[in-house]
């Protein structure tokens, strides 16, 4: 019978330490493994040498600001939240002279368009509100108005922001009211100040098309640059506020990132349109053929402008995510960033002569394409790379999210490692300070973490596969251990030999060495439709909805770990959230004789469902025969050969995989007999927002697999 849910309230229950399911016995708590502060956000003020970031420290989401003092960059916490409340912080805004910081607190800040998410079941809800630092008062930060999005004017004496898909405007002098400037359709996103202060511009999204509107503050007029019935994003405006650049992408209702293998996809192109005039012109696009699909960066910003008038743009012409240069008049690009590897987390420095990323670009050891570090290329007069990328940085660490200060030579990055998350630090040619290494609590045991070890082994299909291996700590125990395969989510994304740049994953990350901690042998799998090994990679045959390829590495995972001498081949379970939670499920219905167990997170069970959430024109029925691909390539197709038992853990405010893809699943199980348990947290969304909802599902998935992998 499958038990009654757990409450998320439950105090006790998180702070309970599951049965090791060896002889192991932990040296830490999963409070202390998930304890470590998470930076994100990394933002540099146009002047005053100042930087800030949001760190999460076990739900408590603050505020950070890096300035001068005593020679250096000094860092302090500018805002007091004290409270796991669910409320996320984001949309960083700096006044032109860097003396004020203005930032969003509530709302959805994956998907602006969705209403405030409230996980803390709050009884007066949860309202998206615009904050305001001044950096020249003692003042403690207050809040000015409901909105998102804010913008500093040029002079810095009002602010521009979105609210209900309008563009607003607040004088900053007391007692202010605000003031709707526009009234508009379509959903609003991307407000952007032009650099002398007349323009602002915004992306109007329209379900089949999207615009990019500029109005013009002193006149009060709104125009469209070159509509059409194509998705124009991702707006860049020139250093001398005369032009736009934006991406084109051909309008293509069929197509949908998890459906099938795109065969004849679409080029994209790049536009500039001149915002006095509103004349514009397609100044490059892609080649018909691979890489002609648009793939963004992991990046603020998809398009650069540079100093010698050319656009910085993400091109996969040559089957890498690389970062390509084209004349702002037109013509043909340039490569800067040439290899087999990815680039992502582009900037400019302030003067915009020089360019910094992070990359995986592999060593003589084969390992740094599965970790991230930072380069630079310097560029001249006419926009182009003097010189091929050198490294900033290099090591066993990982690197992201560069940022140069407006003295044009402190570079701030975002770092982690095997054993500490994701913290804000000052990178020189010889070092790499943490800005606030107090933040850190003083009993998280980093020294207890294993190092995760670089592992290649054969799908299947004999495809390569990536992932990295946490092994026990030495003297755990003597037996063969029980072992657990971790999926991703994504699916693009990409497992690293140490914390994980994003939230979801650095807990993740915590989770695996807290499960090897208990003695189980840990392989964290980069499966195929994954980043970070090229297009091809990427974009593989039948992946997903189209016929679930990665079945093909699932597989292969479960089949190396039972090869392995210290593994009980009896006792292999899976875990994973979302994409992951759907390979999960994968591999319990159709290789129960090899994953004995499972705990499946937020996952998609019938793609014929989720494909409607990415593509609002998706229709089975126009399409039978694709719909049957995907309804086989589901876990829900093959629930009659679903033996073992499976942990389903949900937050029914989902806003990326519908809920109903787990209860649908659970009442399928349960007619064949499949031990089913469940833990749902109401009000809750994909990535959960409360820390100690992550602390209960942790929790409730290390005594699920203790009881179900227990020695025999």
């Amino acid at each position: 019978m499958p038990r009654l849910s757990f409450l998320p309230a439950l105090p006790l229950f998180a702070l309970l330490l599951p049965a090791a399911p060896a002889a192991a016995q932990p040296s830490f708590t999963l409070a202390q493994a998930l304890s470590a502060p998470f930076s994100t956000s990394l933002t540099a003020a146009p002047a005053a040498n100042r930087a800030a970031w949001i760190t999460n420290a076990e739900g408590r989401r603050n505020l950070w600001l890096s300035e001068p003092k005593a020679g250096k960059q000094s860092a302090r916490q500018l805002t007091r939240f004290t409270t796991d409340d669910g409320i996320d912080i984001g949309d960083l805004a700096w006044s032109a002279d860097g003396n004020q910081l203005a930032f969003a607190r509530g709302g959805d800040f994956e998907d602006p368009s969705k209403p405030p998410a409230n996980p803390a079941l709050l009884p007066g809800g949860v309202e998206e509100q615009i904050w305001l630092a001044d950096l020249s008062s003692a003042a403690e930060p207050r809040t000015l108005t409901p909105g998102s999005s804010p913008v500093f004017s040029h002079a810095g004496d009002a602010l521009f922001y979105l609210l209900h898909d309008q563009v607003w405007s607040i004088s900053l002098k007391p007692a202010a009211k605000p003031e709707q400037l526009l009234h508009t359709r379509g959903s609003l996103s991307d407000l952007v100040l032009s650099p002398d202060g007349k323009w602002l511009s915004f992306v109007s999204h329209r379900g089949d098309h999207s615009l990019i509107g500029v109005y013009n503050l002193a006149a009060k007029s709104l125009t469209y640059l070159n509509p059409s019935v194509d998705q124009d994003n991702f707006p860049a405006w020139s250093p001398d506020s005369t032009r736009i650049a934006w991406v084109r992408l051909a309008s293509d209702p069929d197509d949908n990132e998890f459906d099938e293998h795109r065969t004849t996809p679409l080029p994209f192109s790049l536009w500039v349109g001149e915002v006095a005039t509103g004349k514009c012109k397609q100044i490059w696009w892609a080649e018909t053929g691979p890489g002609s699909v648009f793939h963004e960066f992991e990046a603020t910003a998809q398009l650069l402008w540079t100093a010698g008038n050319r656009i910085l743009f993400p091109w996969e012409m040559d089957g890498w995510l690389h970062i390509w240069s084209a004349p702002a008049t037109g013509g043909a690009a340039k490569l800067l960033t040439p290899g087999n590897y990815e680039a992502q987390d582009l900037s400019l420095s302030p003067d915009r002569r020089t360019l910094f990323f992070s990359a995986n670009q592999d060593d003589s050891t084969g390992t740094d394409i599965d970790r991230r570090h930072l380069y630079q290329v310097t560029l001249d007069d006419n926009g182009l790379a003097l010189a091929k990328p050198t490294p900033v940085t290099s090591g066993e660490g990982l690197e992201f999210t560069p940022v140069q200060l407006s003295d044009g030579h402190t570079l701030l990055a975002l770092h982690s490692d095997t054993r500490l998350a994701v913290r804000p630090a000052e990178v020189t040619p010889t070092a790499i300070s943490d800005l606030a290494p107090a933040a850190t609590p003083a009993d998280y045991p980093a020294a207890s973490f294993v190092t995760p070890r670089q592992l290649l082994f054969s799908a299947a299909d004999g495809l390569s596969i990536h992932g990295q291996l946490f092994l026990p700590p030495p003297g755990s125990d003597t037996a063969r251990h029980p072992a657990l395969v971790f999926f991703h989510g994504g699916s693009r994304r990409q497992m690293l030999l140490g914390y994980h740049y994003m939230d979801y994953y650095s807990n993740a990350y915590a989770m695996n060495q807290y499960l090897a901690s208990l003695g189980y042998v840990v392989l964290a799998v980069n499966y195929r439709s994954g980043i970070g090994y090229g297009k091809d990679f990427r974009e593989a045959l039948n992946y997903g909805a189209g016929g679930a390829s990665e079945f093909n590495d699932v597989l292969g995972a479960g089949l190396y770990l039972r090869s392995r001498p210290d593994v009980d081949p009896a006792r292999i379970g899976s875990w994973g959230g979302s994409y992951g939670g759907y390979l999960t499920a994968l591999a319990l219905a159709r290789a129960s004789n090899l994953f004995a167990a499972g705990v499946d997170f937020h996952g998609v069970h019938d793609w014929n469902i989720e494909l409607g959430n990415w593509n609002t024109s998706y229709n089975p029925l126009a399409n039978p025969n694709r719909a049957r691909i995907a309804y086989e390539s589901s876990p829900i197709a093959a629930v009659s050969t679903w033996r073992s038992p499976v942990l389903l853990i949900h937050g029914d405010d989902d806003r990326n995989v519908q809920f109903t893809q787990t209860p649908q699943l659970a009442a399928a199980l349960r007619k064949q007999g499949v031990p089913v348990e469940q833990l749902i947290f109401p009000d809750e969304i994909h990535g959960f927002l409360l820390h100690r909802d992550w602390l209960t599902a942790y929790t409730a998935t290390a005594d699920f697999f203790a009881r179900k992998l227990a020695p025999k």
